[in-house]
């Protein structure tokens, strides 16, 4: 029996196991390419591309987004590219709007359907590590044969989300390689690099989309999560990622309404005691200033009266 064949009775035989979904998270996106979508392991043909005018569009309403996200992908292929792996950055469906590929390695790419303009969602290909990150909402490696398509088992690809300001997923950042020695153990070396390198993303699309507030960092358990707020010259939290979001039980996705930051950083529940983290960040602006208000207040991005109501409240005195 040919590889192919095999792989596609493997597959069919899990999509229709009653217990496979429940016992493996490959075997359970197997059984959604098969009977949510459809699909047949052994089908042949290609990538679907969208039209180039589609793919301008998409990549104009995330304009913003893909300059914030460039030089991180560059940094990210500067890492992977030298072992024939590519960096692809995806929209919310699934469709490659940038890339990073070395010219010898384009063709072989291409050929794969890994390039701008393809289609990757798990609706359209069953299992691969682009739509299926999209799909479950997490970082994913689908190595080889835990690809759905017969066709697809030569590569490796390993993926993170990424999520907008507003909480709602926007992208899945993906690192693919079609080399028959990819290890799955460099599978997760790349994987933590791909994790990092989505948070990175996701922490400065959020400062782009709030330029005028100031953004309190804090720490959180999950590593790959980014748990940053936004608060106004008004003390209030406007903006949060979907890491702090959680960590405080605001809403999942959409506009937040206004809260007094001193409501959510004073909470005891906190992952790391937040009030501590302000109170931290406020000691650091005024020794970098050396103890000048003003100048620490600048730092910060609020007014000196704001800053001095702050330190009062933090028990902080200019000394």
């Amino acid at each position: 029996m040919s590889e192919d064949k095999s792989h596609v009775e493997k597959v069919l035989s899990a999509a229709h196991s009653p217990s496979a979904a429940a016992l493996s998270q490959v075997a359970a996106s197997w059984n959604r390419s098969v009977r949510k979508h459809g699909l047949d392991p052994d089908e042949r043909r290609a990538p679907e591309r969208i039209e180039q005018a589609s793919l301008t569009d998409r990549r104009a309403a995330l304009e913003k987004f893909l300059m914030v996200s460039a030089p991180r992908l560059d940094a990210l292929f500067s890492l992977v590219g030298q072992s024939g792996c590519a960096v692809l950055l995806t929209d919310a469906d699934g469709v490659v709007l940038d890339q990073r590929i070395s010219d010898a390695d384009t063709k072989t790419f291409e050929s794969w359907g890994l390039c701008a303009g393809a289609d990757w969602s798990e609706a359209r290909e069953g299992t691969n590590g682009i739509g299926t990150c999209l799909t479950e909402r997490r970082s994913v490696i689908i190595h080889q044969g835990e690809h759905f398509y017969a066709r697809n088992t030569g590569m490796s690809c390993i993926d993170a989300p990424i999520f907008g300001a507003d909480g709602q997923i926007v992208a899945a950042l993906d690192v693919s390689s079609a080399r028959a020695d990819q290890t799955e153990g460099f599978n997760r070396l790349i994987g933590a690099q791909v994790a990092q390198t989505a948070r990175a993303i996701e922490e400065a699309n959020f400062r782009a989309a709030y330029t005028a507030a100031r953004i309190i960092v804090t720490e959180s358990e999950d590593p790959e999560a980014a748990t940053l707020l936004a608060v106004d010259d008004h003390d209030l939290v406007v903006g949060a990622t979907r890491g702090a979001r959680r960590a405080f039980g605001l809403d999942e996705i959409g506009p937040l309404s206004p809260l007094p930051a001193s409501d959510i950083l004073g909470r005891e529940e906190g992952p790391t005691g937040f009030q501590r983290a302000e109170r931290t960040a406020v000691i650091r602006a005024l020794a970098r200033a050396n103890g000048n208000v003003s100048a620490a207040a600048r730092h910060l991005g609020v007014g000196r009266a704001t800053l001095y109501r702050r330190m009062k409240r933090l028990g902080l005195d200019e000394t």
